[in-house]
């Protein structure tokens, strides 16, 4: 498989994903069940339609490829390249009428993912980053993505989507983090990652992520300039604990507290 031809695949996901979701997004009448066991983890029609609608454009296009995503079985292959789908990051959002959710499209070879977009249906936004590209299309035409160069953390954005991030000693670790920088905010899921990727925000800390909802992110970023890890400077990309950050001053900034978090 050529990069043309991972690159047109990804696209052609995405707009099948747009295809799928849009019709329910602010729909009356949408109704969500709840997948925990604890607390609210609401999924949609919207979303399993628009992983629906990616499974059968790979099942086409490349029977050989692994599948990952979050509303379906994982589906094995043989080519060593692994797409990772997520239909809705951000389904809460999507159920709010909020437009930060997106769709996560990434595919990776053994050593991670190698590219990926970030695509935001309603507002016309797609991040792609890897295999050569960094760019932003939207509905104020395109251009390349860029992360900010390095500052201190004191001159910080930071987000992350839950105020009550993991458990207690990630939460004190995040905390630690947060009362060095500027602002902090709340609540974007998949889109504060995007932003990092276009030079509005310096960090993203979040703990207890699949790994479709950080390829992707990864894919970008690093395209873009950034660096994401976990919270020992560490791959990322199975998970778990993760650090994106603009540039590598801030990086070791927040690495250097975040690496201290017990468990």
């Amino acid at each position: 498989m050529t990069s043309d031809e991972i690159v047109a695949t990804a696209h052609a996901l995405a707009d099948a994903a747009r295809d799928a979701v849009l019709p329910h997004f602010r729909a009356e009448g949408l109704e969500a069940d709840s997948k925990g066991s604890a607390g609210f983890d609401p999924v949609t029609e919207a979303d399993r339609a628009a992983e629906r609608a990616m499974r059968a454009i790979l099942a086409e296009r490349r029977p050989q490829d692994a599948v990952e995503g979050e509303e379906y079985e994982a589906k094995a292959g043989q080519s060593g390249l692994t797409w990772a789908l997520d239909p809705i990051d951000g389904t809460r959002g999507f159920l709010s009428g909020t437009p930060t959710w997106g769709v996560l499209i990434a595919v990776a070879d053994e050593t991670g993912p190698i590219f990926g977009l970030i695509d935001q249906p309603y507002i016309g936004e797609r991040f792609e980053g890897g295999l050569g590209h960094a760019r932003l299309y939207g509905p104020r035409g395109e251009r390349a993505l860029a992360t900010r160069p390095g500052r201190p953390l004191s001159e910080a954005v930071l987000f992350t989507t839950f105020p009550e991030i993991g458990g207690p000693e990630e939460q004190a670790a995040f905390e630690a983090v947060s009362r060095q920088t500027r602002l902090t905010r709340y609540g974007m899921d998949c889109y504060a990652y995007a932003l990092v990727a276009c030079g509005q925000v310096d960090l993203v800390i979040e703990a207890g992520l699949k790994p479709f909802d950080i390829q992707a992110p990864i894919a970008v970023i690093e395209a873009a300039g950034g660096i994401v890890t976990d919270w020992q400077g560490g791959p990322a990309h199975g998970g778990g604990r993760v650090l994106a950050a603009a540039n590598r001053q801030q990086h070791a900034a927040a690495l250097a507290i975040l690496s201290k978090a017990e468990g």
